[in-house]
This record gives C-alpha cells, sequence and structure tokens, in this order.
C-alpha cells in the first residue's frame, strides 16, 4: 500500500537533540486532523488474529453479511492462512508472498511468526515497489535486541521463492530494527476489557511524530469502518498548537507510571524522556504512581491499546 504525503498543518525539520520531527505549520486548533497516513506495509499481530481478518486490510471477517474469500493458492495451508474481506483484496495478493506463506513451518513459534510475516511483507514490498521499500528504509531503526535476526534470515532464505536484489543477513535486521522502532498497532474495537492489537503498520509519515509523556496529539484507527482506506491512521491535535512547536504523540497509554515509562523508551527506542512531566515526576515513589494510575483508571473506566513498541 502506498502512503499519503505530509498534510499542510504540520512540516518536517530538523531539532537541536531531537532529530527529524514534525511541527506545526501554522497555529493548529484542538480536534483538527494533523496527518492522514496509509501503510507501507500490514502484518497479523498473531495467528489468531490473521484468520479473523482480512490478509490485505485487515477488517473483520465476522461480518454475518458476507463470507471471507479465501486464497485459492498456495497459501491457505499457511500458519497465516490468507483470507480477504471482498476480490479487490483478494487481486492484490501478491504471488511470491503467497507462495513464501505456503513454506512457511507449521510449528512456527508464535514468537517468530509476527517478525516473519513483517519481514516478507517487506522483501515483497521490495519487489512490488521499489520506492516504497526505500521510504522504508529512511525510517529511523532501533536495533532488536529481543530478536533473532540470524534465525529469522535463515528462516527466509528458505521460504522466499526469489529472493531480491540485496537480500543478506544485514538488511535483514535493518528492516527488523525499522520495525521496532515504527511499528503502529492497529487495535480490536473496544469491548470493555482489555484492548487487542490486531495488526501492526509501517506508517512512513507518522514514523517521524517523536514521544512525549505529555502529548499534543493522538492517533486514531478505524480499521473495521467500510471504505478503502480502512487501514489508515489519522491523527488530530488534543490541544490548541503554536506554529512551530514539535507535535508528539505518546508511544503508550498516558496512565503509566514514570518508572515504566523510562523501562519502555530504553528498551524499545535507546533514550530517557525528559519532557516536563518526567521532570516532575522522576523523583515521585513508585506509590505515588500506583495511586496515580488507579485513580485515573476508575476517573476513565481503563485504558487499553498500543503497539509493537507501545504506541497506543
Amino acid at each position: 500500500m502506498s502512503s499519503t504525503s505530509v498534510e499542510p498543518l504540520v512540516k518536517l525539520a530538523e531539532l537541536p537533540d531531537r532529530g527529524r520531527a514534525l511541527v506545526a505549520a501554522r497555529p493548529i486548533k484542538p480536534g483538527e486532523i494533523l496527518l492522514s497516513d496509509a501503510p507501507l506495509i500490514l502484518y497479523p499481530a498473531s495467528a489468531s488474529a490473521a484468520a479473523a481478518a482480512c490478509s490485505r486490510c485487515f477488517r473483520s471477517l465476522s461480518s454475518p453479511s458476507s463470507a471471507p474469500i479465501r486464497c485459492p493458492s498456495h497459501c491457505s495451508a499457511s500458519p497465516a492462512a490468507s483470507s480477504f474481506c471482498s476480490a479487490r483484496c483478494l487481486a492484490s495478493h501478491s504471488p511470491n508472498l503467497c507462495l513464501a506463506l505456503s513454506r512457511l513451518p507449521a510449528s512456527l513459534p508464535s514468537e517468530l511468526l509476527s517478525p516473519s510475516l513483517f519481514l516478507l511483507g517487506a522483501y515483497d514490498l521490495a519487489v512490488a515497489s521499489p520506492s516504497d521499500f526505500l521510504r522504508l528504509l529512511s525510517v529511523h531503526g532501533t536495533a532488536a535486541a529481543d530478536v533473532d535476526a540470524p534465525a529469522l534470515h535463515s528462516l527466509l532464505s528458505s521460504v522466499l521463492p526469489s529472493p531480491p536484489s540485496g537480500f543478506s543477513l544485514e538488511l535483514t535486521a535493518t528492516l527488523l530494527a525499522k520495525d521496532k522502532a515504527n511499528a503502529f498497532g492497529l487495535m480490536e474495537p473496544f469491548d470493555g476489557g482489555d484492548r487487542r492489537v490486531r495488526a501492526y503498520g509501517i506508517y512512513p509519515n507518522a514514523s517521524f511524530f517523536n514521544h512525549d509523556c505529555l502529548p499534543n496529539a493522538c492517533r486514531f484507527d478505524y480499521v473495521d469502518h467500510g471504505g478503502e482506506r480502512n487501514s489508515d491512521i489519522v491523527v488530530r491535535a488534543i490541544h490548541d498548537i503554536p506554529e512551530g512547536r514539535e507535535v508528539c504523540l505518546s508511544y503508550f497509554p498516558v496512565n503509566w507510571g514514570y518508572a515504566e515509562r523510562q523501562r519502555r523508551l530504553l528498551e524499545d527506542y535507546g533514550f530517557r524522556c525528559e519532557c516536563d512531566r518526567c521532570v516532575v515526576e522522576k523523583d515521585w515513589s513508585d506509590d505515588d504512581d500506583d495511586n496515580d494510575e488507579r485513580e485515573e483508571e476508575e476517573e476513565e473506566g481503563g485504558g487499553g491499546g498500543g503497539g509493537r513498541n507501545g504506541r497506543g
């Protein structure tokens, strides 16, 4: 899927100690849409998510109005068997990706399935749309120390029908780093309990939003709504943002305590946050954090959401 261009309300800038970031191109009012972005790659969060959603756009297949369309080719026997919500989504299914999916071992451990599907999608993108593949490589990456890149590369070597130019362990490790630092989670609808991630996506423009524990913008996804753009994510302003101010998201639920936020940011993104909120909260005790989280959950009815790296 190709991605949209950056909307005129935000523009890319190089900020001291922040790197590339998105800033307000003009004064912004609360609720304004800052960005609508389509994914370069989408892939399921789990085998159960793959079975219950369209393999192309990840719309739920549980609608009583229409039966899912099964892939008639190789990948019907895959642990991430392909089914589609429409003939349009089926028609976009890549034959090479289909064959690669059919070669995945049925006994593939769950912790390897999701990154394997990301890598298969990335290498298929390299063949189908080299320009989008270069966009994927251009986003920031964080070394994925918790993923076995050699094992995943060996697996891909055995399942890809025709590895693309440049296929190597180094490139596989680089791609995993892009996934670790940039994947957004598309969420299951809220049903009163904990929300689960249905699919992950790499969104090339939204990847430029930096983190702040007191964000001035929030992202939304509407994966089950009708139309052809259901897998886009939308970013809206939370409050007034003056021209030139950096626009930030929170990479995880905002009711997390200081220690958990810092741990997650250091492990997944390699930095410690020194935003205004963290400066205030760093001297609080763990009991203070726990009490605040309980009070917030009581007031808001609980929270949920998150991506591969907590972007919720």
